[in-house]
């Protein structure tokens, strides 16, 4: 059983890497707390669905626009003055959205503002945190390292809202506000604690300080569409997210198809973070795999399959209003999503494995910029296109042909594209 477990080397081995495995993962509860504090702040001012959806637009156009060139930033300076700087900001935000609670301005344009000033901050502080993580830890515990790291995210993820609606529900919007602010300081705390961390640069590159601008990014994008296995690893991703990726059709089946309205919504969105958490906690038995390529192809077809048997369901159910839950249903509804947050979990951790270690340490922070970008746009373009399934099909028929779909895509890219990703070898990263 306990070669099942995480493997927690990294941890024991690492003291700088154990301090910034502790100070993101307090810092994350706090980012997520926020999150759903300010949405809660925003629709208790406004009353308007729309208004807490444009948050989401607010957030995510700086942080596309802003994280290529975050990236290029990580691999022009030190990337840990590069991640205080953005933390501090960070920080400074977040101080300015609890003050505007504290003092009781109410304007929604506001929070629109530091919302925006947020994600922009984040776009140069993630690429820089997650470069940093290779320099910490031998290139064999990556993947070990990378499953506990994505552990603690999810565990964010799933507890920080939770807290947040808490928070606000007992006590008031400045205490949640408040507390990532407090939480957030051990996020410096593990920065500050670690050494300096100039890029290493390539053959033949200049030692200088490089100006960061646009030709820099465009090099970071030559050199990934030149690097197929690297390419691979992000045509597979938004293959899932856009295609298969379930949850814009929740809300409708808590009120259409297994009933309960907000309460499952809530169940079936927590069931895909439950299944991330497991299968990082599991991660024991996987993390010393070496066809780390196989396993991405594995998990994403995994992912497609749970959510093609989540739309047989809805399918079987059929679409009526039911009067009462139908609890049998929303057992296997939430297993298979379950299912589903666990294969995509398993991809995100070899994925980012497969970066980290096949990517020269001088084209990590772009690479990482775009995966950034990747995960921030992919989900939000899967919710139109699975979204406008839905509308014209209905949701069972929206997941299955989503799930299909992916499944058919992943199997076509592995069979063209993807030979060589099928044969990546650990011991032998190549990008």
């Amino acid at each position: 059983m306990a070669r099942l477990l995480a493997d927690l080397t990294p941890l024991r081995s690492s003291p700088a890497f154990r301090r910034l495995w502790w100070g993101l993962g307090i810092s994350n509860i706090g980012t997520q707390l926020t999150a759903v504090a300010v949405g809660l702040q925003v629709y208790a001012l406004t009353s308007s669905t729309l208004a807490v959806g444009v948050l989401g637009l607010c957030a995510l156009v700086p942080l596309v626009v802003l994280g290529l060139y975050g990236g290029a930033l990580v691999d022009a300076f030190d990337r840990r003055k590069v991640a205080l700087a953005a933390s501090s900001a960070l920080l400074v935000v977040t101080a300015a959205i609890a003050a505007q609670a504290w003092l009781d301005v109410g304007s929604v344009g506001l929070l629109y503002v530091l919302v925006g000033l947020q994600s922009a901050a984040s776009a140069v502080n993630n690429p820089a945190r997650t470069a940093i993580i290779p320099r910490l830890v031998p290139r064999e515990q990556l993947p070990a390292a990378l499953a506990v790291q994505t552990l603690a995210w999810n565990v964010a993820l799933t507890g920080g809202p939770l807290l947040g609606a808490a928070l606000v529900a007992w006590h008031s919007f400045e205490a949640a506000y408040t507390l990532d602010v407090v939480l957030f300081g051990a996020s410096l705390y593990a920065l500050w604690r670690l050494p300096d961390l100039p890029p290493e640069r390539a053959d033949g590159e200049p030692t200088g300080r490089r100006v960061v601008g646009l030709a820099s990014v465009l090099e970071g994008l030559r050199y990934l569409g030149t690097r197929p296995n690297l390419r691979m690893t992000f045509l597979l991703d938004l293959s899932a997210m856009i295609l298969a990726m379930p949850r814009v059709l929740f809300p409708a089946v808590g009120v259409l198809v297994l009933g309960g309205g907000e309460t499952t919504t809530g169940y079936l969105t927590a069931a895909i973070a439950i299944g991330a958490v497991l299968a990082g906690v599991l991660s024991g038995g996987l993390v010393h795999l070496r066809r780390q390529g196989a396993v991405i192809v594995a998990a994403i077809l995994g992912f497609a399959a749970s959510v093609t048997g989540f739309g047989v369901l809805l399918l079987v159910v059929g679409e009526h209003r039911p009067q009462s839950t139908i609890v049998w249903a929303l057992v296997v509804a939430v297993a298979l999503l379950a299912l589903a947050g666990a294969a995509d979990s398993i991809s995100s951790i070899f994925r980012q494995t497969v970066l980290q270690a096949a990517t020269p340490d001088s084209m990590r922070g772009r690479l990482q910029g775009v995966f950034i970008v990747v995960v921030a746009g992919g989900p939000r373009l899967g919710d139109l296109v699975v979204g406008s399934l839905a509308s014209r099909f209905g949701e069972g028929a929206a997941a299955v042909i989503g799930g299909v779909t992916c499944a058919a895509v992943v199997l076509l890219l592995s069979a063209t594209l993807g030979r060589r990703l099928l044969r990546y070898d650990a011991a032998d990263p190549q990008p």
